[in-house]
């Protein structure tokens, strides 16, 4: 068999959804560590592992794959994890509401986009943080009131981790580390308990695979 390699980034969010469906598989992997603050992400060598220089890159099964969603698809289907439901219709509610905060916040608050505004404002050393609280308070209430379609039981969608809580959590990772203020969301904070609670997502946390 051959051996799991992820390419990662500690505080990345992409990565940080992989480390978690890789644990709640249960497979063993080999973390590479690929540091964006000091550009390692554009050096020749990750490159030709990922044309776009971009993390995670995970190596498993004979197979190299790219772009975070992308991968929680192929290790739900390869491994039972069960990320959507059965039902297209329901799958669909499920992964729309988890793309509100892959798809639509995340990007705009990656470190390439948050660095070239800092770059562009030079003279506002606080752009970066009025950025970050900008984008990622809009974006976890609406997923808050998209929750109201759901039983949090006491996950996102019901009694086990989805595609929805794996991308959440790194968000909410985010909006603590910048203090986007989410204190009126009650439903996404009750799963932030659980997830925070469960083995899996606890190992993947950036504090429990960072530099200490």
């Amino acid at each position: 068999m051959t051996e799991t390699i992820l390419h990662d980034y500690w505080r990345s969010s992409a990565s940080y959804r992989v480390r978690i469906a890789l644990n709640l598989a249960e497979i063993d992997y080999r973390a590479v560590s690929v540091d964006l603050v000091a550009g390692d992400h554009k050096a020749e060598a990750h490159v030709a592992l990922n044309p776009q220089g971009l993390v995670p890159v995970l190596e498993i099964d004979g197979h190299r794959f790219t772009q975070s969603l992308a991968i929680l698809d192929y290790l739900s289907e390869t491994r039972a994890l069960g990320l959507l439901p059965a039902n297209p219709a329901e799958a669909a509610r499920v992964r729309a509401l988890a793309h509100s905060v892959a798809v639509d916040v995340h990007p705009v608050c990656n470190l390439g986009v948050v660095g070239h505004v800092s770059r562009l404002l030079p003279d506002q050393p606080d752009a970066k943080v009025d950025w970050m609280r900008r984008f990622i308070p809009p974006g976890l209430a609406a997923f808050e009131a998209l929750l109201e379609g759901f039983d949090q039981a006491p996950y996102c969608c019901g009694d086990r981790p989805s595609l929805a809580d794996i991308c959440l959590m790194p968000q909410l990772y985010n909006a603590r580390r910048w203090e986007a203020d989410y204190r009126a969301c009650p439903r996404i904070r009750a799963v932030e308990a659980a997830c925070a609670a469960h083995p899996a997502f606890a190992a993947a946390h950036p504090d429990s695979v960072g530099p200490h």
